[in-house]
């Protein structure tokens, strides 16, 4: 069964309503929804006081019209009596100063009055649905680390900061040698002078800094898995998820995916400015990714214009339906849309849902109808697996290093990823997001940006994938560090230099106006910005030098045999024409099927499973677009209307 629904809120709206809605849901197809992750407050009136009775009319309503229900465990928004009571609770910032309530996510993820409280909230939930079968799953929370609610600077933090460092490094010699701490005459004598990073004059120690971010990110995977415990035992029938947030960098998402049964996520795609067909298109990639490449959820698909004081633009006609079908095209077998209805009071007053504020269905809504009545025919697709020759390594430790030394202030790491990511989606190449210890076997090619932190591990699983045979593309700024976020004392690539045939002479950090040039052995020039190396080889050949700039006649870009394999290093941040220009050749020598050709507005993706072949194409433009299907067996072209999608099976 595929999952079509959208994110109800009935403590919203005059019960007299809902019997309304459900009609209104049934007849756009809707057979799932997300209840009660706000609503604390109207499940626990007062403390250890619980009141269900709303909620199970509201799902006994929804039931009747074949709608199945999602139940969010409602601890993101801490109740006022709870807060007026338990004051303790509350996050503090940098400064020091406690942030309080009046808007959502206002708790600190280590206080045990908390816990307790969501705990004994989860249980009682639990206890109470466990056996009604048109409850089929529960969301914990909503959104963990949103506003950066996961960074809380208080003594609880700070006690628990100092527990998970000594489990990680046993000794203070050890955590003194590790971060190194006798710079600024920072070494640490005990347990007890060790800091949280709290606003100081100054930086702070960046190995300290990266430890941090990775406790606050295990801090809130340990409060996650607090009632993922008390689902599975009270519960162990029905699915448990979390609705991620894309590419959002403040939790380490492999790692709070693994008590989970599937991933699912928020996806807003017209939520800050024009959409970015293929921006979502990695979204979805990342998700598939930490789901370890299994099918996951979206749990708040777009339905209506984005915003909180201000509004965005509305979806245009065709978006929402090729909106939802681009998450299927990418792995989802659910797609829930946020939200129901646009709701008339609160900060919220201006996200809009599928029905706006008076309740009247209107083009959004038939919209939704109409997809509604085609999934109806498509639920075949369902556990299908998405297939992809080439895959990106991606690390959360790695982002975080570069969220504090960024290095240059015009280079991201993000940017690197989304660059080499749209260059192989403008050219129809299916691409999965990896971690940098997943098996990369079965890819033909694998692009690793700015490894910046490096293990023995990382460099081992590296090195065997290229021996037998893999292509690989690495990208400035790798092997800088060590896992402690300190630098390596080997010439640069450091640990990386025999697998990429290299080494790295000088390095350099441009200002904003400065641009400069690549050339490679064809007429075509390139830009390159921000940060470049001057390479030089070892064992590599060159394939592209710098034209002018500081290292005019210097090897820029290098690629080295390394057992059956090929290991590419490219040392300058480059501009996309550059990386589809270098890609399109890899892929050609590495045997990477392009699964089609033509208009880069068309987007086609596959998905597979023993019910056959699902082939996915979707017009993200304006007017009518040909594409050229190079799927064996299937040669053709194809014609799509503005904003339209096909799917072919075979």
């Amino acid at each position: 069964m595929f999952y079509y629904g959208v994110d109800y809120y009935p403590e919203h709206w005059p019960e007299e309503r809902w019997e309304v809605d459900a009609n209104l849901m049934e007849l756009a197809g809707i057979n799932v929804a997300r209840l009660a992750e706000f609503a604390w407050v109207k499940l626990e009136p007062k403390e250890g006081y619980y009141d269900f009775s709303w909620l199970d009319k509201a799902i006994d309503i929804l039931s009747k019209h074949g709608i199945k229900t999602v139940l969010g465990t409602p601890t993101a928004s801490p109740p006022m009596w709870l807060v007026k009571k338990y004051p303790q609770i509350l996050p503090r910032d940098k400064d020091g100063n406690m942030m309080g309530p009046g808007g959502r996510r206002h708790y600190c993820y280590n206080s045990p009055e908390y816990r307790e409280l969501s705990e004994r909230i989860v249980t009682a939930m639990a206890e109470h649905y466990k056996d009604n079968p048109n409850v089929i799953g529960w969301q914990i929370d909503n959104e963990l680390g949103c506003h950066e609610s996961n960074r809380c600077y208080c003594d609880n933090c700070l006690l628990k900061f100092r527990d998970w460092l000594k489990k990680k490094y046993g000794t203070i010699e050890n955590l003194n040698n590790s971060w190194g701490t006798i710079f600024w005459s920072q070494t640490y004598t005990d347990w007890d002078e060790v800091i949280i990073p709290r606003r100081t004059v100054g930086a702070h120690n960046p190995s300290l800094l990266l430890d941090f971010l990775r406790f606050v990110s295990d801090s809130t995977i340990e409060y996650q898995n607090l009632q993922v415990e008390i689902l599975r035992r009270i519960c162990p029938d029905k699915f448990i998820t979390h609705n991620f947030m894309g590419l959002f960098g403040g939790l380490d998402y492999y790692k709070l995916a693994e008590t989970l049964d599937f991933v699912s996520w928020d996806n807003y795609p017209k939520f800050r400015g024009k959409p970015n067909p293929a921006r979502i298109a990695l979204s979805h990639d990342v998700m598939r990714g930490v789901n370890r490449n299994r099918p996951f959820w979206v749990m708040e698909e777009q339905s209506g214009a984005a915003g909180w004081e201000i509004f965005g633009s509305h979806p245009l006609p065709g978006e929402i339906r090729l909106w939802a079908y681009q998450s299927i095209a990418h792995g989802a077998d659910g797609v829930v849309y946020f939200r129901w209805r646009t709701c008339r009071f609160g900060t919220e007053e201006y996200w809009h849902g599928i029905l706006d504020h008076d309740g009247i269905p209107r083009r959004r809504y038939e919209e939704v109808k109409k997809m509604g009545e085609e999934l109806k025919t498509l639920t075949e697709i369902k556990d299908s697996i998405y297939k992809a020759e080439t895959a990106i390594i991606y690390s959360y430790d790695i982002r975080w290093a570069f969220e504090i030394q960024p290095n240059n202030p015009d280079f991201s790491y993000m940017d690197q990823l989304q660059k080499y990511y749209t260059g192989l989606f403008n050219q129809h190449v299916l691409v999965d997001i990896v971690h940098p210890l997943a098996d990369l076997s079965k890819y033909k090619l694998v692009i690793a940006p700015s490894l910046y932190l490096m293990t023995q591990e990382i460099k081992e699983n590296l090195e065997r994938y290229v021996k037998s045979g893999g292509t690989l593309v690495v990208t400035l700024r790798s092997g800088v560090k060590d896992w402690n976020n300190v630098v390596t004392d080997k010439t640069l690539p450091g640990e990386l230099a025999e697998l990429l045939g290299i080494e790295i002479e000088e390095y350099l950090s441009m200002f904003p106006d400065e641009t400069y040039h690549i050339k490679g052995v064809g007429p075509e020039r390139f830009n390159f910005k921000a940060i470049c190396e001057s390479l030089k080889s070892k064992s590599a050949e060159v394939l592209a030098f710098y034209e002018d700039g500081p290292f005019a006649g210097k090897p820029a870009v290098t690629i080295n045999k390394f057992g059956g394999g090929e290991a590419i290093y490219v040392g300058a941040d480059v501009d996309l024409n550059y990386i589809e220009s270098l890609l399109f050749w890899l892929i050609t020598r590495s045997r990477v099927n392009v699964i089609a050709m033509g208009s880069r507005d068309v987007e086609v993706t596959v998905r597979e499973n023993s019910n056959g072949t699902f082939i996915f194409l979707l017009n993200h433009s304006d007017k009518s677009e040909t594409i050229r299907l190079l799927i064996p067996g299937m040669i053709e072209e194809i014609t799509l209307e503005p904003k339209d999608v096909k799917i072919i099976k075979r």
